[in-house]
């Protein structure tokens, strides 16, 4: 339908004037220059200076209207005006030049492909200043991009909530602009809601105005010069608690009657907004900092850093005791940790453009363990942060792998961007060159970069010169081996030898592969410490070769303390020694050397079954993380295992022996006293024994489904238990738990449950959730999901259901996700005719720069496959040893 037009644009500004922002603005005769020295898919022939935006929504009909004023400079004399735009009518636009001469375009032509729309004009524009005024239609979406809705129930009523995501490209399906990052301007914002909604935006409210037709004219402060993707606007009936920390309030805002399940996360970041103040040396510029809560789910993300109205999913934020575990409850802390560390690194300062995404997620993610273990060092985070490295080394091993900083051009690639090398090896890398430059140097050096270049945009380069200029130390050279090539080295221990009371070392850098042995290996300058018992020692290994000389005679742990991003591969006699000396290691090292011997023997570097030696020489008191290293590696081997029932069996002996104490010692239900990490361990072992097939675990689950126990109805471990039980569904089971999921009236729950209706072994039970998932049942952001979790245990299923439905399935999934969402599904996978099935999708159905999740997802196979085929026989030998003796 049509909607009335607007208002002339003079009304429209006279009602959106605002009182003067407290920070500062660039005056106003300032253009910021067009930086050329990243990309653009714009011409560099005008920039915007100051957007105004009026949005009205029209939630029932899934469309809104929109009025937009640009303040624009013409930089070339230039025939026309290009902007990125999407799904979008246009209605009146008109161009103003300083004269007040109203210019209207002679055509406009729009590009779907490249997302643009182009205003010709019939003569030639000055280089100078404009007001583009442009009415506009476009489409609210049921999928988490752009402006979209999420609906639930309340009340026994249905509702519907509408809120933005725009990162990376998809500011530009709310309004035309300069949809790129380097492009920051302030924003007017205004929105057209019901009377008895509210609406919330990067800013506090300015002005809440009624309307003649019973709605109200929200008008919100203006922004600080920023990127087009940070932009946030969130309306529905919301409850909103809060508190404050220093200038700053923290809200938390949630659908109505849910605040108070988002107590916890406003105490988390009214703890971490302070830490961050002092670390940045910039306190927070803004008045206020939100964290809203929507309903639903995305494959794409589960939170996002909008300048001072972060978005969370309310699975990832909310605190809902029916079903909030420990490891959920540290979840919450963390993602805040993740999203507020954005509103420096990301918000206050921007990368120029997607090439350096992983200056905010890296950072972000580094930052997060950072403040965790400030404020809860009891949760262990640093133990943790290994888990990250492992995730990005498992794609970085790959011959499909990419460097840190990525040639990034379209919005497909900008999509995909957003995986373990950005995020995790991105950390891992910061954690590295922090050790190396030191914790006092490194920390000055980035209150410099975030000083420099505040309200800024950056390449990566800037943050180097801001840390050698603060620290005294040159690092480039390090960081450009780490961030500008793929791959992951490996440092060889090739020979130690003990003379009075010191280790030497002989050390060679190659280069760790799963699928490229023969390549010829990169070099790195890798900084190495290591310890033999005595003090640590440091080096750097550059031109593939080093010695060190360490400290006692003891077993010799190179990457001491973990922080190097490299694989150390030990000489037999030195990984022996290390292995009977396993007990006495630090933690941390422990959980290296798990990690780095489990991945060496599957690559081939070494016989497969020496971690489990390591494992077996754990002590039985040994840090509960390090046990959830063992529990995790015994379940991919279970895994790996799939058709060969007795070694199955043999593994879930093995794990039963090793795990069935240790939960016996945590117990099924929580202690008053018990540590966090004991809480976390008590999930993490009924969880894989009950995925192993273990028999008490299985049996009690069901005993307690069965008898409706009240650690089924809400807790801890209500989780746990429901997808042990519905793993091991029958029908009957499906069907009770497929009426829990219709009849649950809480979102957060409903979610979960129709998530487990996908969790089934058995092939019937799992078609039926692939079918149960095209309905409209599930919910429009649950049922995408239920598809994934089909692939878990059915992945060949999954993919020949989503591909032989691809219209309909692409639907319910949100567009940043749709180049990805198919291949995710397949890349489970471990049989060889799904490598041919993902390239004949890929071939009919992708562009060459959209295919890159593909071929992870096809080498990903192809590794499984060798796995099996070449290091499997040295776990069957292990294991077969190990049942005879």
């Amino acid at each position: 339908m049509r909607l009335t037009a607007f208002a002339s644009t003079l009304a429209l500004a006279a009602s959106l004037a605002v009182a003067p922002p407290a920070y500062a603005q660039p005056a106003a005769a300032q253009v910021p220059p067009i930086r050329t020295d990243v990309p653009s898919q714009l011409p560099r022939t005008s920039r915007p200076i100051h957007y105004t935006l009026r949005i009205t929504p029209d939630a029932e009909h899934l469309t809104f209207a929109g009025n937009e004023r640009v303040d624009l400079a013409v930089l070339e004399a230039t025939d026309s005006l290009t902007l990125n735009a999407i799904d979008m009518e246009f209605g009146a636009v008109t161009l103003t030049g300083a004269d007040g001469a109203a210019l209207h375009p002679a055509s406009t032509t729009q590009d779907e492909e490249n997302q643009t729309v182009t205003f010709h004009f019939d003569r030639q524009l000055a280089p100078g200043r404009y007001q583009l005024t442009i009415d506009y239609h476009g489409k609210i979406y049921t999928q988490a991009a752009g402006f979209f809705a999420l609906d639930y129930e309340a009340d026994g009523a249905h509702k519907r909530a509408l809120f933005t995501q725009f990162e990376a490209s998809d500011a530009r399906r709310l309004f035309p602009g300069w949809d790129e990052p380097q492009f920051r301007t302030p924003y007017d914002l205004s929105v057209v809601v019901p009377r008895d909604e509210q609406a919330i935006g990067n800013m506090p409210t300015a002005t809440r105005t009624p309307q003649a037709d019973g709605t109200d004219l929200v008008t919100f402060q203006t922004t600080p010069a920023m990127s087009s993707y940070l932009l946030f606007l969130g309306t529905g009936e919301f409850d909103r608690i809060t508190t404050r920390a220093g200038n700053t309030e923290i809200g938390v805002v949630s659908r109505r009657g849910a605040g108070e399940q988002g107590r916890w996360a406003l105490e988390s970041a009214a703890r971490i907004l302070p830490y961050y103040n002092d670390y940045f040396g910039t306190p927070f510029p803004l008045p206020k900092l939100d964290n809203v809560a929507g309903p639903g789910s995305s494959q794409f993300f589960g939170a996002m850093e909008n300048w001072g109205a972060i978005f969370t999913f309310e699975n990832v934020l909310l605190n809902d005791p029916a079903i909030t575990s420990e490891g959920r409850r540290q979840d919450i802390f963390v993602v805040a940790a993740h999203e507020m560390a954005h509103q420096w690194f990301g918000d206050l300062v921007t990368m120029a453009w997607w090439n350096d995404i992983w200056l905010n997620e890296g950072f972000a993610s580094w930052m997060e363990t950072k403040s965790t273990a400030a404020i809860h060092p009891e949760w262990e985070p640093l133990l943790g942060r290994i888990d990250g490295r492992e995730g990005a080394m498992g794609l970085d091993s790959l011959r499909t792998t990419h460097p840190i900083v990525q040639d990034i051009r379209t919005p497909d690639q900008m999509s995909q961007a957003f995986d373990a090398i950005t995020y995790n090896k991105g950390e891992a890398v910061i954690t590295m060159l922090e050790d190396y430059v030191g914790e006092a140097g490194w920390r000055d050096g980035v209150r410099a970069y975030i000083r420099a270049h505040r309200l800024g945009n950056t390449v990566t380069d800037d943050l180097w010169h801001a840390i050698e200029g603060a620290s005294h130390r040159e690092i480039s050279a390090i960081a450009h081996d780490f961030t500008l090539q793929p791959g992951v080295p490996m440092i060889e221990v090739t020979a130690t030898q003990c003379t009075a009371g010191s280790t030497r070392v002989t050390l060679r850098q190659s280069q760790f592969s799963r699928d490229n042995r023969e390549g010829q290996p990169l070099r790195w300058r890798v900084p190495v410490i290591a310890s033999a018992g005595g003090a640590e020692a440091r080096t750097v290994v550059e031109n593939g070769e080093g010695t060190l000389t360490v400290p006692g005679c003891g077993p010799l742990v190179v990457n001491y303390g973990q922080t190097g991003y490299y694989r150390t591969l030990y000489a037999a006699p030195a990984l022996a020694q290390l292995t009977r000396n396993f007990a006495t290691l630090r933690p941390v090292d422990q959980i290296g050397l798990l990690a780095d011997n489990w991945a060496l023997g599957l690559a081939g570097y070494q016989n497969a079954s020496l971690a489990l030696d390591m494992a077996n020489a754990a002590a039985p008191d040994a840090n509960n993380r390090v046990w959830e290293r063992i529990a995790g590696m015994l379940d991919s081997i279970h895994g790996m295992y799939d058709g060969d029932e007795a070694h199955q069996a043999m593994v879930a002996r093995l794990a039963s022996g090793k795990l069935t104490p240790l939960l016996q010692r945590v117990g099924w239900s929580v202690r008053a006293d018990e540590s966090p990490t004991d809480a976390i361990l008590r999930t993490d072992l009924i969880g894989t024994l009950g995925d192993l097939g273990d028999r008490a675990v299985v049996e009690e689950a069901n005993r307690r489904f069965a008898a409706n126990d009240a650690s089924v109805r809400e807790g801890p471990l209500r989780t746990t238990i429901l997808a042990i039980v519905a793993a091991n569904a029958d029908a009957a089971t499906w069907d009770r738990l497929h009426q829990m999921a219709r009849a649950e009236t809480n979102p957060l729950v409903k979610q979960q449950l129709y998530r487990l209706l996908g969790a089934a072994r058995d092939p019937a039970l799992a078609q039926r959730a692939l079918d149960l998932a095209l309905t409209d049942e599930p919910g429009a952001t649950n049922s995408s999901a239920l598809i994934s979790a089909v692939s878990g245990e059915h992945p060949d299923m999954a993919f020949d259901f989503a591909l032989a439905h691809r219209e309909q399935v692409e639907g319910l999934v949100d567009a940043s996700s749709r180049s990805r969402y198919l291949a995710g599904l397949g890349g489970r996978s471990h049989d060889p005719a799904m490598i041919e099935k993902l390239r004949q999708y890929a071939e009919q159905h992708m562009t060459p720069q959209s295919r890159g999740s593909v071929d992870r997802a096809i080498a990903s196979i192809q590794d499984r496959i060798r796995v099996r085929q070449e290091r499997l026989p040295d776990i069957t030998r292990w294991l077969d040893a190990h049942a005879a003796g």
